[in-house]
């Protein structure tokens, strides 16, 4: 099991105001507001939104941020670090379900059935701003922007859901490893970060997991990549050489 599966402990929470007080914050002035918030908010209903984020909690890299099965009461957005979803299988095996960075959102899965479905997991020290659905269940009938935002964060998880189910049922494995780069590329610049060169939080482990790979092929295909000059891997620092050739490998089949 990897570092960041290994400690299961509860979350730290940080009182960063006197206990029992809401932490004031100010969602205007973060740096990931456009992920978080609707766009095209007027100043008066961001101040009302901001009233959804009741406080921040930090997480060192391994602890638990909610468990599969605990109940549902609060939706999470990631301030800053990374963190992973997982469920475990029938035969006690852990089954990493999705990875996660600053400016998503952690939790919707536990609307439905009022229960996490998943445990979520920090691979590194984070933070989070802890949001009660019911508040923003309140809110988003005064602030029609944030209903329509939530519902297009509900429609981009189901987008998601439908692209690991073809991601593992269709693709090869060199596929499955090409598409996660270019994705991880993809989300990394949309926060301002490199497009081409970033660190991998997760270990070769927990990938393999998630694309439904033997860690000795996660293995074997870094050093294809690196060896056919698509990537250049030092330890978890990856460099995208050639976007253009790992896009290539996602083509349709002759």
């Amino acid at each position: 099991m990897s570092q960041a599966a290994a400690t299961k402990q509860p979350a730290t929470v940080v009182e960063l105001h006197a206990p029992g007080r809401k932490f004031e914050v100010t969602c205007s002035s973060c740096n990931l507001r456009e992920m978080c918030l609707p766009q095209g908010l007027c100043m008066e209903d961001l101040q009302r939104v901001e009233k959804i984020v009741y406080a921040r909690r930090r997480l060192r890299r391994g602890e638990t941020l909610f468990n599969a099965g605990d109940e549902f009461n609060s939706v999470y957005a990631i301030r800053s670090g990374f963190f992973k979803t997982s469920v475990i299988d029938d035969e006690g095996r852990e089954q990493v379900t999705g990875f996660f960075m600053g400016g998503e959102l952690l939790g919707m899965d536990g609307i439905g059935t009022s229960r996490y479905n998943g445990t979520a997991s920090a691979l590194e020290d984070s933070e989070v701003c802890v949001m009660p659905f019911s508040l923003i269940e309140e809110m988003s009938f005064e602030v029609r922007p944030l209903q329509r935002n939530l519902h297009a964060v509900l429609s981009r998880e189901v987008v998601r859901d439908h692209g690991v189910m073809m991601l593992l049922g269709s693709m090869r494995a060199e596929e499955r490893l090409a598409a996660f780069l270019l994705n991880l590329s993809k989300r990394f610049t949309r926060r301002g970060y490199s497009q081409t060169e970033f660190h991998l939080r997760m270990t070769r482990e927990e990938i393999g997991s998630y694309l439904g790979l033997k860690l000795e092929t996660v293995s074997r295909l870094f050093s294809k990549f690196q060896e056919d000059g698509l990537i250049e891997v030092q330890q978890k620092h990856v460099r995208i050489l050639d976007a253009g050739a790992l896009e290539g490998l996602l083509g349709p089949k002759n």
